[in-house]
C-alpha cells in the first residue's frame, strides 16, 4: 500500500505558484498529456480544457504545426540574444503582429510574459513622457478588481486586494484606481456589454484628475475585459470614453490584452472589437497559444519616434530581458499566427460557436444560488451568492466536482470562469456547461 506522506514529500521540493500547496499535495490534479481540447492524467482519464488552462491556450494543446516549428526551431538555431545582435526571426514576428494590430500601433518590444509586458509598458509611459518634457507625470491610474500581474509595478497599478496587501508595503510606484464597471443590482445576467453604464468612464474626469492633476498622470492602464477580476465586461461606450477623456488631458491609455488579444473576443484583438486605439497594448498568452511564454507590448508611432527622436546617443531604452525575441518563443508565435490564420480562429468567437457559448452560458441563470451569468465573445462568469458569508467555497466546491467529472474550469474569486480554446465546437461547449449544471445542482 502506497504511503501517502511519501507521495508528499516526492511533491514537496516544487514551490507551486498560486496554489494551496499543502491541499494540493495530499490530493493532486495531475495531467501527463495533451491534445486538442482535452488533458489526460495518468490513469487515462480526459479532462476538458474549458479554461484554455490559464486563459492562452488559444489553438488547442498539441497543434502538429506550432510543436513542428518548435522542435525544427531548437535544431536550428536554440538561442541569440536581442542585446546588440539579434536573429532574423523577432523582426518577422513583428511585422506580422504590427500588421494584425489596430491601425498606428506599429512597433512591438518583446518580453516573456504578461506581467513583464506591463511594467514594460508603466516604463514605456513614463520616459516617454520625460523626453517630452513632462516629468511630473509619473502616476498611474488603474482599476479595482484588475489583474496587472504581479511584477511589483502591475501589483501597484492591479485592484486584486489579495495580491495589493500582500506587498503594499513595498510598491513604490504612484498609482489610484477607478472604480470597476460591475453592477449585479442594475447589470445582472447582461449578454454581452450593457447599454447603459458608460458614465463611470467619468469618475476619472470628475474625481481622479482633479485629485492628482492632469500633469502629474503618465497613463491609464485598463484590462478591456477584466479576466481574474471575475470576467467584467465593460458597458457600451465606456472604454471609447476613457480614450476621449486620455487625449483631452494628454493622459496616455494601456489597454491589457494579455487575455483578450488574439482572438478571445471575436476580433484579432479588443481594441478592434470595440473600436478604440490605446497608445499601448501589452499582450501575452495567446500569441504562442501558451506553448512557450512569450509576451511584448505594441507601441504607438507617437511614442516609438519619440524615443527615436532624442538626441542623446547610444541606448534610447533602457530596458530589456535576457530572453526578449527567443528564437523558440518567436517561431511557436509564428506558427502559431498560421494556425489563427488558416483556421479563422481570431474570429471565430463572433459567429455561431461564440452565439452557442452565450447561450449554454446564460442556461445556467436558474441554477441554485447563481446571481449572475456574464459573456462577450469565449470568456464568461457564473456568479454564485456566499454560503454564510464564505467567499470563494462555492466556486471551489463546483471547481472541484467539474475536476472530478471530466472538465476543467477556473474559480474567479465567487464566480467560475469560463474561456474555452478557440477551436471548440457545440459538443465541446454543451459539454462544459452540461457538467458545470450538474455541479450548480450538487453544490449546496
Amino acid at each position: 500500500m502506497t504511503n501517502p506522506k511519501s507521495e508528499t514529500a516526492q511533491l514537496d521540493p516544487f514551490w507551486m505558484p498560486f496554489t494551496d500547496n499543502r491541499s494540493f499535495k495530499q490530493k493532486p490534479r495531475m495531467v501527463t498529456s495533451a491534445k486538442g481540447m482535452f488533458y489526460r492524467d495518468a490513469d487515462g482519464h480526459e479532462i476538458m480544457d474549458a479554461m484554455s488552462t490559464l486563459w492562452c491556450v488559444n489553438a488547442g494543446h498539441c497543434n502538429p504545426h506550432i510543436v513542428e516549428a518548435i522542435a525544427r526551431q531548437a535544431g536550428e538555431l536554440d538561442y541569440a540574444s536581442s542585446f546588440s545582435m539579434s536573429h532574423p526571426l523577432p523582426f518577422e514576428l513583428a511585422r506580422r503582429l504590427t500588421s494584425l494590430a489596430p491601425e498606428g500601433l506599429n512597433h512591438v518590444f518583446f518580453t516573456n510574459s504578461g506581467s513583464e509586458s506591463v511594467d514594460t509598458a508603466l516604463k514605456m509611459a513614463l520616459g516617454y513622457h520625460r523626453l517630452k518634457r513632462e516629468g511630473t507625470r509619473n502616476r498611474f491610474i488603474g482599476r479595482e478588481r484588475a489583474y496587472h500581474g504581479v511584477n511589483l509595478g502591475g501589483i501597484a497599478v492591479s485592484g486584486m486586494t489579495t495580491n495589493r496587501q500582500a506587498y503594499g508595503h513595498a510598491i513604490t510606484l504612484a498609482a489610484d484606481h477607478l472604480a470597476h464597471t460591475q453592477d449585479l443590482k442594475n447589470r445582472a445576467f447582461v449578454r454581452g456589454c450593457a447599454s447603459e453604464g458608460a458614465e463611470l468612464a467619468d469618475e476619472l474626469e470628475n474625481r481622479l484628475i482633479p485629485i492628482h492633476g492632469a500633469d502629474n498622470i503618465a497613463a491609464v492602464i485598463v484590462e478591456p475585459v477584466s479576466g481574474a477580476g471575475g470576467v467584467l465586461v465593460p458597458p457600451a461606450g465606456y472604454l471609447q470614453r476613457l480614450r476621449d477623456i486620455c487625449t483631452k488631458h494628454g493622459i496616455l491609455l494601456i489597454f491589457d490584452e494579455v487575455i483578450t488579444g488574439f482572438g478571445r473576443l471575436g476580433k484579432p484583438f479588443a481594441a478592434d472589437l470595440f473600436g478604440v486605439t490605446p497608445d499601448l497594448m501589452t499582450f501575452a498568452k495567446g500569441v504562442t497559444s501558451g506553448t512557450v511564454p512569450l509576451g511584448g507590448v505594441l507601441v504607438s508611432d507617437e511614442i516609438y519616434n519619440t524615443f527615436m527622436n532624442t538626441d542623446a546617443p547610444g541606448v534610447e531604452f533602457f530596458h530589456g530581458y535576457t530572453y526578449s525575441g527567443h528564437p523558440l518563443a518567436c517561431a511557436a508565435a509564428l506558427a502559431t499566427l498560421d494556425v489563427y490564420e488558416q483556421g479563422d480562429l481570431l474570429n471565430k468567437a463572433s459567429g455561431p460557436a461564440g452565439q452557442a457559448f452565450e447561450d449554454g452560458l446564460h442556461a445556467l441563470a436558474d441554477k441554485p444560488n447563481v446571481v449572475d451569468c456574464r459573456n462577450l465573445g469565449f470568456v464568461g462568469a457564473v456568479e454564485m451568492s456566499q454560503r454564510d458569508g464564505q467567499k470563494s467555497v462555492r466556486a471551489l466546491e463546483v471547481f472541484d466536482y467539474c475536476w472530478r467529472n471530466g472538465v476543467f474550469v477556473r474559480p474567479v474569486g465567487d464566480a467560475i470562469g469560463f474561456s474555452p480554446p478557440l477551436i471548440a465546437e457545440p459538443e465541446h461547449i454543451e459539454q462544459m456547461f452540461a457538467t458545470v449544471g450538474k455541479a450548480l445542482d450538487t453544490v449546496a
